[in-house]
């Protein structure tokens, strides 16, 4: 004889919602990862250089190059201040135009420093060398003057690091907006932000970097590109860009404020977490590559730089693709 069991309604919507976190949940991500470019209409018989970053592997990311092709042979050199690795080529008798394809197989995993039981980063410490890089100001991302005063205004009344950081998160999420409209913006210039109060990616992290650094907190810029996450491949029309920032005797804790702007859901989410779909590919501003450039430092460095004759050469197309490992979709 069959028993019949009586489920209260709120048992069925307890376990369903379990279901459905585990089903959704996405500790890492698997894909591959097309890195192309071509500079076109090169003058003949002028000295031509060439420097992209290169992906490389760290905690949250296994990169592998499957190719890596170009109409000049490439070399990988890295710059001092970050530890950044760079594709290098160069020629003196280029062709009018010049082709590069990287093709990698990443996996991204999901970062999680932050949690309902509190901090869950890996411990590191800053030596006071790169304490002190972390807390100086960058070209565009002043540390005194408005974004100093902004940041104490923010910060009133807290003493700890953790909660000046969420207070600064908070201001920027609250007082700016995600707008490309107009000029000014992407540039992650704080000064711009702080009057406009509307920008890219650039801008809300300068921001918050500027902010926490005035306040003693180090904080950092990285760049990369962004998957989208209802997408399994396709075209990459532009970087995405983060922070870190650090707090003593627990390490580094991302942010993602422009994400959590987008997704104001996942507010609390991104304070302390990153998403698989990202990868990055450089960190830091005002860089000085290698070899070093003729023309003055980069603003950050994620697309192709190129020089003719000592000279910033523009001319470059783009062509970023991805696709999920196992979506039998071809990138190219």
């Amino acid at each position: 004889m069959l028993r019949k069991f009586w489920l209260s309604p709120l048992f069925v919507v307890l376990v369903l919602a379990s279901v459905v976190s585990v089903s959704t949940a996405q500790e890492s991500r698997h894909f591959t990862f097309h890195y192309a470019f071509t500079v076109k209409n090169l003058p003949a018989n002028k000295k031509v250089r060439i420097w992209f970053p290169q992906a490389k592997s760290d905690r949250w990311q296994e990169v592998k190059i499957f190719s890596a092709k170009g109409d000049l042979p490439l070399r990988t050199k890295r710059e001092k201040k970050y530890g950044n690795e760079i594709f290098y080529a160069d020629t003196s008798t280029s062709k009018p135009e010049l082709h590069f394809d990287i093709e990698y197989d990443v996996v991204r995993h999901e970062r999680v420093a932050l949690g309902p039981s509190g901090p869950r980063v890996v411990s590191v410490s800053l030596s006071s060398k790169e304490r002190q890089q972390y807390l100086q100001p960058d070209l565009l991302v002043p540390v005194t003057g408005l974004p100093a005063q902004l940041a104490a205004k923010a910060t009133e009344g807290k003493t700890q690091p953790l909660d000046k950081a969420r207070a600064i998160y908070d201001y920027v999420f609250t007082t700016m907006r995600y707008d490309k409209t107009g000029t000014g913006w992407g540039r992650g210039d704080v000064l711009y932000a702080c009057d406009a109060k509307k920008g890219n990616c650039t801008d809300f992290h300068s921001l918050f970097i500027a902010m926490a650094r005035s306040e003693g907190i180090p904080a950092r810029f990285e760049i990369g590109f962004p998957l989208p996450a209802e997408k399994h491949s396709g075209e990459i029309a532009g970087y995405h860009c983060w922070a870190d920032f650090y707090i003593n005797g627990e390490g580094w804790i991302p942010v993602d404020i422009s994400e959590a702007w987008k997704h104001p859901e996942k507010r609390d989410y991104f304070f302390g977490s990153h998403d698989v779909n990202r990868v990055q590919f450089s960190m830091g501003r005002d860089l000085r590559l290698a070899p070093p450039q003729s023309g003055k430092e980069l603003n950050y460095f994620v697309y192709p730089y190129v020089e003719v004759d000592g000279h910033e050469f523009s001319n470059v197309d783009l062509a970023f693709s991805f696709a999920d490992a196992g979506s039998n979709v071809a990138l190219r």
